[in-house]
């Protein structure tokens, strides 16, 4: 048991020690499971530090579905103020596979917008603010991502009932770009990288339609940066639901 715990501590605490190191802020990514034409994926995450990230997915036909995703978060400390929003839509193509086509396989490219706000104060011996530093920074965002999860069931027992686990992973390649980078009203250097993020998710199967979800991710940056660096990371709890899906077999 504490091997298994092992891993996600390591990953909690390295997410608090980040404390929003980075203007680049990650929204939770868009897994939506699709199966088949008309079903919809919709969920709600929330992290420790109350970064919420809403997403959705539509399936215009067996193998093409659209995307759309948003995040947020307000956070303020006596030292720093961090505020993010991001914006994104995109679309792809999935497949179901394996012996009663329970394990789904998608691709999906996308663009987003964003901004970042960030204040730092500074104070002196006897808590008097002697400096203030304004940051402001707007970005866009193309992604490249390739899921994949299993409906497949393993059966969790808690309080005397049985509930369904099943588990995916994803890799998103993120390009973000600052548009504007404003310090005090004056135009800084523009950053931009490329990221890495490996996914991983747990859903717990509370109906057909409804499921708790918990995340975790890791965030790489390719080049070396001082603003547009690897920062942050994920750590949500959540739900998600799916409707007119491919019922599962039990």
């Amino acid at each position: 048991m504490i091997k298994k715990l092992t891993l996600p501590l390591s990953i909690i605490s390295a997410i608090f020690i980040s404390s929003c190191s980075s203007v680049y802020m990650p929204n939770v990514p868009n897994t939506p499971m699709l199966s088949q034409k008309g079903e919809f994926s919709g969920g709600l995450h929330i992290s420790p530090r109350l970064n919420t990230s809403l997403n959705g997915a539509y399936a215009v036909s067996n193998h093409i579905g659209v995307l759309f995703s948003g995040s947020y978060m307000n956070r303020e400390k006596e030292s720093k103020d961090y505020r993010h929003k991001l914006m994104e839509i995109g679309g792809g193509w999935f497949d179901t596979f394996g012996p009663d086509n329970n394990r789904i396989f998608e691709v999906y490219i996308g663009v987003g917008s964003g901004r970042t706000d960030r204040i730092f104060r500074e104070f002196d011996d006897n808590d008097v603010l002697i400096k203030t530093d304004i940051e402001e920074i707007t970005y866009n965002k193309t992604f490249l991502q390739v899921n994949y999860s299993s409906k497949k069931n393993n059966n969790l027992r808690l309080f005397g009932h049985d509930y369904g686990l099943n588990y995916g992973t994803a890799l998103r390649i993120s390009s973000v770009d600052m548009k504007t980078f404003m310090r005090n009203n004056t135009g800084q250097v523009r950053e931009g990288n490329i990221f890495l993020e490996p996914i991983f998710f747990t859903r717990m199967r509370i109906s057909d339609t409804f499921q708790l979800q918990y995340t975790t991710s890791g965030t790489f940056g390719l080049n070396s940066r001082k603003q547009m660096n690897a920062g942050n990371s994920i750590f949500t709890i959540g739900a998600v639901i799916n409707l007119n899906g491919k019922r599962k077999q039990e």
